[in-house]
């Protein structure tokens, strides 16, 4: 006999110290981001790199990271922002909730490039090295969605179904009283992806980007088939939700250049006389 039948959601997302507001959303980014940078520094120290040399380029990729994913999200979901009714100010309330983790991905890369040229740092070394440690992030961040109930699945009675409180709902589920908990299916998916990813680092000596490359492949698959769970409105093409063509470009990018990088290697090992 199971011992539960519902995962409950949380009373509040919010909490108050004195007048100062306490995201659960915000905390659970930062602890994401203060993991990732104490894992990344400890990984990069053992390779050679210098102490303090991941807060530095953290101090670039993390505000990229959130401007991107934000801009990523905005764009991707304007008619909440610029629609009939809405309000252009809310774009700028990103402790609301909204972040795109392909814009996030995509300006973070663009931030750590800044930073590591500017320290002369191999961005590909770099990248493999802190791969694990973004994912863990990633998995520790998608709690925030859980205490502000949102981007949760379709209805299921299956014995996790999230509790979500009626005012939450889509328009159309408000019969629905548990959902999947996609949030907590990522996360999940997201320790999984930290798994390959290391094995594929230390079993098989994966490197020269490739190790990033698979967190990236990794972690678009498990999206590709979660995304086809949400049922938050957003923008559609040709029945597809518009993260469903994103996570599919990224995948076919990132194994791509996983196999050319791989083909690369080869020959510079051929060249160099090295089995």
């Amino acid at each position: 006999m199971l011992l539960w039948q519902s995962i409950p959601s949380p009373d509040a997302g919010v909490w108050y110290l004195g007048p100062v507001p306490l995201r659960a959303y915000a905390i659970a980014i930062i602890l994401g981001i203060v993991v990732a940078v104490l894992w990344s520094d400890r990984r990069w120290q053992k390779i050679g790199g210098k102490a303090g040399e991941v807060s530095d380029i953290a101090f670039w990729a993390v505000p990229f990271g959130i401007i991107g994913g934000r801009v990523y999200h905005v764009l991707t979901d304007a008619q909440l922002y610029f629609g009939t009714d809405a309000n252009p100010i809310d774009a700028f309330k990103i402790w609301q909730g909204g972040l795109g983790i392909w814009g996030a991905i995509a300006f973070g890369a663009l931030g750590t490039w800044i930073a590591a040229k500017r320290r002369g740092i191999s961005l590909p070394r770099f990248a493999d090295t802190v791969a694990p440690a973004i994912a863990l992030a990633q998995a520790i961040g998608r709690w925030g969605n859980y205490f502000n109930q949102e981007l949760f699945g379709s209805p299921t009675s299956l014995p996790w179904g999230l509790e979500i409180d009626l005012v939450n709902r889509p328009s159309g589920y408000g019969d629905f009283e548990t959902f999947h908990p996609t949030f907590l299916y990522e996360s999940f998916w997201c320790v999984v992806v930290v798994a390959i990813v290391l094995i594929g680092q230390n079993r098989f000596k994966l490197n020269n980007g490739r190790v990033f490359l698979l967190y990236v492949a990794a972690y678009s698959l498990g999206r590709l088939f979660i995304e086809q769970l949400r049922i938050d409105p957003v923008n559609e093409a040709g029945g597809f939700r518009l993260n469903t063509y994103t996570a599919l470009i990224v995948f076919t990018f990132a194994v791509f250049w996983f196999i050319r990088r791989k083909d690369k290697e080869e020959t510079n090992n051929k060249s160099l006389g090295v089995d």
